[in-house]
């Protein structure tokens, strides 16, 4: 399964494109990962741009066809896939495409690794469509397909991720007690920096659809992700230790988050995403495990949620990790049926939330709300359960707009309901018109 799997690889680097705002309150966190990349870009002269789509400039076009892929859906062509990233990314010092031409082509895990020998970014592009192995022997490690190592890299091409993921749902309780092996991700971007995705399906992941971790200057967009509102952990996309990403123009309905942003991701820039149904878009959790890093500049912006179980959340694990979430922004929302519009929760996962139990020290500060409007069943659309050992500072709600709209078995259940807010060891502010009960 390994070819040309290598342990040690030179890390390379890029410029990051981010809001000027955020970067100004987040350089720190950013600069102490790019800056001896930003020096190799400047030698190599190679990086990304949002717009960069040079998918027809290319001297070398590898097909699987070639290596022996049979695009029998039955056939796998696990090997077929490899050999061709060795043709385009270890073989090729100029500029090259990986193609899987249209078809149905079945594949168990499969890995991507550099360092590449080009100094432009390699570039795969998928027009058919790839079923994921069910037989679940066949995975040893976390993922499906995994980039890793890698400077520049383009997955494009219109073509279908099929994680076939019920053959490994039926395992998942959708908490704890699901193994860590079996949380295989249906693809994987590790170390790779310059990574761009767009113009792709992925469904049924058997976990995360998508995972970027340890990365840089990463962006995505015009993507389709599903899998049915009742699949566990199958995040639309999750990312972890990342600086520089923006996630854009997006359609997302899963079984769980639309997009998930944890420990060290600086500088995020995430729009024009539609949700649901799922659990919504979330920063968090965080506050899990050792050595996590903080959460810094992050903004949501004309997203548009429907029916999904929450809205915008924060979430935190109720443990002693010290690390902070700050310069974090969710504006410009629409939000339809949603259950749980606004939630900051630093119990996360605790089944014993009383007080004095446990102190979350996750410090959660400067988060705006901005011109969030729709519709909720529930009559608490806001929800900032804060820690009483490190409250929640500088929580801004300006234009708030969110209406309770309940069922008529609701209404006959409860006639006397009152739209109220639940706030604690939390400092609030509100300006402009907002039409949401207000915390005291």
């Amino acid at each position: 399964m390994g070819i040309g799997r290598e342990t040690n690889a030179t890390p390379r680097l890029i410029i990051l494109l981010v809001p000027v705002l955020a970067f100004l309150s987040c350089a720190k966190q950013c600069n102490s990962k790019v800056l001896p990349r930003n020096q190799d870009h400047n030698q190599h002269g190679r990086g990304l741009t949002a717009d960069a789509n040079p998918t027809c400039n290319v001297d070398k076009v590898v097909d699987v066809m070639n290596f022996g892929a049979k695009a029998d859906g039955k056939h796998d062509d696990v090997m077929a896939f490899m050999q061709a990233w060795q043709e385009v990314c270890k073989k090729s010092a100029q500029p090259a495409k990986l193609l899987v031409p249209e078809g149905t082509y079945m594949s168990s895990p499969v890995i991507f690794q550099g360092p590449c020998l080009s100094t432009q970014p390699v570039i795969v592009e998928v027009k058919g469509t790839i079923l994921a192995n069910e037989d679940l022997s066949a995975y040893d490690e976390d993922f499906w397909f995994l980039f890793e190592k890698i400077n520049g890299v383009i997955l494009t091409g219109g073509g279908t991720f099929d994680g076939r993921g019920a053959s490994a749902w039926k395992y998942n309780d959708g908490g704890s007690n699901f193994p860590t092996m079996m949380a295989w991700q249906s693809i994987k971007m590790n170390d790779v920096d310059n990574g761009v995705v767009h113009d792709l399906c992925s469904v049924n992941s058997k976990f995360f659809h998508f995972h970027v971790t340890d990365s840089s200057n990463f962006t995505a967009y015009n993507l389709r992700i599903t899998a049915p509102c009742d699949s566990p952990n199958t995040d639309g996309m999750h990312i972890s230790s990342t600086c520089g990403v923006q996630v854009s123009n997006s359609v997302i309905a899963t079984g769980d988050d639309c997009i998930s942003v944890g420990p060290g991701v600086t500088n995020a820039n995430i729009f024009g995403i539609t949700c649901g149904p799922g659990h919504g878009i979330s920063i968090g959790s965080l506050g899990k495990r050792d050595q996590e890093k903080d959460v810094c500049g992050v903004t949501f912006s004309n997203c548009t949620l429907n029916n999904t179980t929450n809205g915008v959340r924060i979430k935190t694990y109720a443990s002693p990790i010290q690390i902070k979430a700050s310069d974090i922004t969710f504006q410009d929302i629409t939000m339809n049926n949603v259950q749980n519009p606004i939630v900051i929760d630093q119990h996360y996962g605790s089944r014993k939330k009383k007080k004095g139990v446990r102190k979350p020290l996750v410090k959660i500060s400067n988060v705006h709300y901005k011109n969030i409007r729709g519709t909720t069943p529930s009559n608490v659309p806001i929800t900032l359960a804060c820690s009483a050992a490190a409250p929640c500072d500088g929580i801004e709600f300006c234009d708030v707009d969110l209406d309770f709209v309940s069922d008529d078995l609701q209404s006959k259940k409860h006639p006397n309901t009152t739209f109220t807010a639940c706030c604690t060891n939390a400092k609030t502010t509100f300006s402009g018109q907002n039409k949401v009960p207000i915390c005291e």
